[in-house]
Parts: structure tokens; C-alpha cells; sequence
């Protein structure tokens, strides 16, 4: 600390201790404050892992529509606590990785376990071994993401994200339900190979958008704030199919920029 002059010795020392107290208080104020932030984002993806323990728990009670609801919740909550993470500085290699288990429970095992109890019951042993690729592939997924994450392009994801896979499967289960369909020979018939389908997009190298670079403090363009508004009344007016929908659209958007000549080369 700089001499101040005119200060004699003892009221420098004063001046010093008051310096000190006002640091260790402050110290005192802002640690708590900090601890409470960064478990914010901790909380919200904490939801998700209840949303997922909660769908399984519903799959197995023959519950199925509550059950992909959940899947959607968890959904919700991927999106949410990354943001929250981001917005307040308080990203970690922990939150990262709980993250993931996160993820393994929610978008992998709870739709894997949701698409066996609902559709491929039926089918037995290739209902079991359809459900138990698709949790192997999202594990896979998840596994190469996290070792991929600093070096790959921002805009893109390599592979269908685990939760747009669980979307998938969670919104078939509701369109189903909001059409109250009953055609279980079909449903096998569909729900497999879908399940399949999934998991091999999850481990492939399509292009996939990724909406973790949009900046929501830039003006929108016109088009886009009427296509959420849009969006948004149609899940007012009836989620189930909307959801279904929207799932549907971001699975097939990978294929479509795959075709348009953009494919991730591994680096």
C-alpha cells in the first residue's frame, strides 16, 4: 500500500486494519454468494435426474404418457442448465460430468426403458436387445462428446444429441397417446427400428444443429421471432403432437444438412 502523504505511523496502521477488515468482510459476504450461484445450474440439472428417475419409475407402472412428459422435463432442464451455467460464470469439469450421468439416466436408460414397456414388450428378447443398443449408443455418444468437446465446431454436434434422441422416442409416445391410437402389431413394427435408427445416429458423424451459440442480446430477425410464436401456439393448443413434430424435425435435420454437403471430419 502506497504512503499517503500527511499520514503519520499510527494512522496508517489504522487505515491498514480498516483496509483488512473490509476485505475479510467482504470475503465473508460474496464466498456464500458464490456457492449459492453455482449450485443454480446444479440444482436445475439435479430436476432433470429426478425427471428421469421419475419416468422409469412410470414406464414400469404402465404410465406411459406421465412417463415421456418427464423425458420432456429433463429435456427442459439439459437446455436450462447449461445456459444458467454460462450466463453466471460458473462452469465447471464437475458440472460437466454430473451433467452427463445426468444424461445417461434421463435420455438414455428412461426412453430406453419407456420405448421397452410401451412398444417392445411384445417382441420379447429383440425388444430387449433394440432397447439395450439404444442406451449403449447414448452412452457412447455422451462418452465421445465429452472428449471431443473442446475440439470440435460450436455450431454443430457430431451425431444426434442424446436428448434429441430421447425427444424422439417421448414425443412418439405422446402423439400415440393425444390420437389414442391402439395398434400394437404396428407399434412394434415401428418403434424398433426407430429405436435402432436413433442409436445409429447418435454414434454417427451427421451434422447436427446446435443452438449453443445463439445469442439471445442480438436483435432477432423478424421470420424467426414469428416461427417461436408459432411454434409456441401450437404447443398451447396441442403439445403431444407439436412435441412430436419438433422432435421429429431436428432428427431428420441431420440427414438434410448431411445432403446439403456438410458432413464433421474427425480431427
Amino acid at each position: 500500500m502506497k504512503r499517503r502523504p500527511g499520514l503519520k505511523g499510527p494512522q496508517r496502521a489504522r487505515m491498514r486494519l480498516i483496509s483488512g477488515r473490509l476485505k475479510e468482510h467482504r470475503h465473508k459476504v460474496v464466498a456464500p454468494l458464490r456457492r449459492g450461484v453455482f449450485l443454480v445450474p446444479v440444482t436445475i440439472t439435479s430436476l432433470g435426474l429426478l425427471s428421469g428417475f421419475y419416468s422409469l419409475v412410470s414406464s414400469i407402472n404402465g404410465r406411459f404418457e406421465l412417463a415421456a412428459v418427464m423425458i420432456m422435463i429433463a429435456f427442459v432442464c439439459d437446455g436450462l442448465d447449461g445456459r444458467v451455467a454460462r450466463l453466471s460464470r460458473t462452469s465447471s469439469e464437475f458440472g460437466v460430468e454430473y451433467d452427463s450421468l445426468t444424461d445417461v439416466v434421463a435420455f438414455g436408460v428412461a426412453p430406453a426403458t419407456l420405448v421397452y414397456c410401451w412398444a417392445l414388450r411384445p417382441l420379447g428378447g429383440i425388444g430387449i436387445v433394440a432397447a439395450g443398443l439404444y442406451v449403449v449408443c447414448a452412452a457412447l455418444r455422451l462418452a465421445r462428446f465429452n472428449v471431443q468437446v473442446a475440439s470440435t465446431d460450436k455450431r454443430r454436434f457430431v451425431g444426434l444429441p442424446v436428448p434429441g434422441a430421447a425427444a424422439m422416442l417421448a414425443g412418439a409416445a405422446l402423439a400415440y397417446s393425444y390420437f389414442e391410437l391402439s395398434i400394437p402389431h404396428a407399434l412394434c413394427a415401428v418403434m424398433a427400428p426407430l429405436a435402432l435408427v436413433l442409436g445409429g445416429l447418435m454414434i454417427s458423424r451427421v451434422p447436427y444443429p446446435s443452438f449453443k451459440t445463439l445469442d439471445f442480446r442480438q436483435r432477432a430477425q423478424i421470420e424467426l421471432i414469428a416461427g417461436v410464436l408459432v411454434c409456441l401456439a401450437f404447443l398451447f393448443a396441442m403439445p403431444q403432437f407439436t412435441a412430436f413434430v419438433l422432435a421429429t424435425s431436428y432428427v431428420l435435420s441431420g440427414p438434410i444438412l448431411m445432403l446439403r454437403g456438410e458432413e464433421m471430419q474427425p480431427k
